[in-house]
């Protein structure tokens, strides 16, 4: 199995990431909440469908598969470099110091972006990159079992009715919204690159972000360790167990998530005990995701149509920057400020348009070129003083 086929299952899927994470972004003007004032009825009610049913398939889920999949890049890159008898940790350190100049450069217009916190947390591959799959596998678990919220839930325990603050995260996205509704273009990049970088660290703390990003990269590794991806029987049987395992396992913790209400009064013990079963089911949901996408890429017909897909995969990076640029542009008050005028039904068919036209660009682009402008200087940045003839392939 070559490292090209190795790629195709895992281009498309990231494509898929990208694309859905557009539609989110869409929807939610790209951090800067707003509902249009003098909709009538039916779109109201529309608008909270779209909102709902886009938020239940790909919120929390997009941004794992991403992690996953960068997890499994990050194996091919180490094994590719091993099979040299070089260690690739050094580098790949340097390729996210250069990852996280992206990710600043992407938070000048957009708050939420995820390369600053993937440049950052991706660094718990380094220790864990040479151990034993049950080692990697045993530390990931520890991860995902949002060792934060279980602090917090034992914290809570001696006086479980306390009254708990707003979770901080809140007045920064308050005070982000002013700007971003009304600053100035130097205003916003001022505010994101200040009060909206905390604001997403402490909210991903609060939702155990932290803890779970680092976990998916980790299963990512081992997924390319396995070639769980590869266009195998062994990789579409895999897929189909999981599948199976997936679908229960998040009916059981959605109905958990949407019965803590019901079931814990005290509120100290409600957040920490959301958090935990929010994030499990999640993680249950894309896996769900994952393994019907790849099921259906191993089915021959359809991956014809999912292949459509991979452009936007090969291209992540810059489709991702690409994205913030144009979305903030649209939205905010910098720009065309379409926040005031937009529901979430306009929004999805604005995000399903930029997505398909920048998914033809994409393609287009591919046709004439090996890379992506920006993946082409992340290539080449990363592997700086390193003779050209032993670059890698990818």
């Amino acid at each position: 199995m070559t490292t090209s086929s190795r790629l195709d299952l895992v281009d498309a899927l990231r494509g898929f990431a990208i694309a859905s994470i557009m539609l989110l972004h869409n929807i939610e003007h790209f951090d800067l909440s707003h509902v249009p004032a003098g909709s009538p009825a039916w779109l109201a009610a529309l608008d909270r469908w779209v909102w709902d049913g886009a938020f239940f398939l790909f919120g929390g889920k997009s941004y794992a598969i991403f992690a996953l999949l960068f997890g499994v890049t990050f194996h091919l890159q180490f094994s590719a470099r091993a099979a040299r008898g070089e260690d690739f940790r050094p580098r790949f350190a340097w390729r996210m110091l250069l990852l996280l100049g992206f990710g600043l450069f992407n938070s000048l217009f957009y708050q939420g972006d995820i390369l600053t916190l993937y440049a950052v947390l991706s660094l718990a591959l380094l220790p864990v990159a040479r151990l034993r799959d049950g080692a990697v596998l045993a530390v990931a678990v520890v991860l995902l079992l949002q060792p934060g919220a279980w602090a917090a839930l034992f914290q809570a325990w001696p006086n479980p009715a306390a009254t708990l603050p707003d979770p901080a995260s809140w007045a920064y996205f308050g005070r982000a919204s002013a700007y971003l509704a009304d600053g100035s273009l130097a205003e916003v990049w001022a505010g994101n690159l200040s009060n909206g970088k905390e604001a997403v660290i402490r909210w991903s703390w609060e939702n155990g972000r932290l803890f779970q990003i680092p976990a998916l990269f980790m299963l990512g590794m081992l997924a390319g360790r396995r070639q769980l991806f590869a266009l195998t029987p062994a990789g579409r049987a895999f897929w189909r167990r999981a599948l199976l395992l997936a679908v229960p396992a998040f009916i059981v913790l959605y109905v958990a998530k949407n019965s803590l209400a019901d079931w814990i009064a005290a509120e100290g013990l409600r957040r920490p005990v959301s958090v935990i079963v929010a994030s499990w089911s999640n993680l249950a949901f894309m896996v769900v995701l994952v393994g019907a996408f790849a099921l259906a890429y191993h089915a021959g017909a359809p991956a014809r149509a999912l292949k459509l897909l991979a452009p936007l995969g090969r291209m992540s990076l810059t489709s991702y920057i690409v994205q913030s640029l144009v979305g903030t542009t649209l939205y905010y008050g910098f720009g065309f400020g379409l926040y005031k005028v937009t529901g979430a039904t306009a929004c999805l068919l604005i995000g399903l348009t930029l997505a398909l036209l920048q998914g033809a660009l994409c393609a287009w682009w591919l046709r004439h070129h090996r890379q992506g402008p920006l993946e082409a200087l992340w290539h080449r940045a990363t592997w700086v003083g390193t003779p050209p003839r032993v670059l890698p392939a990818r």
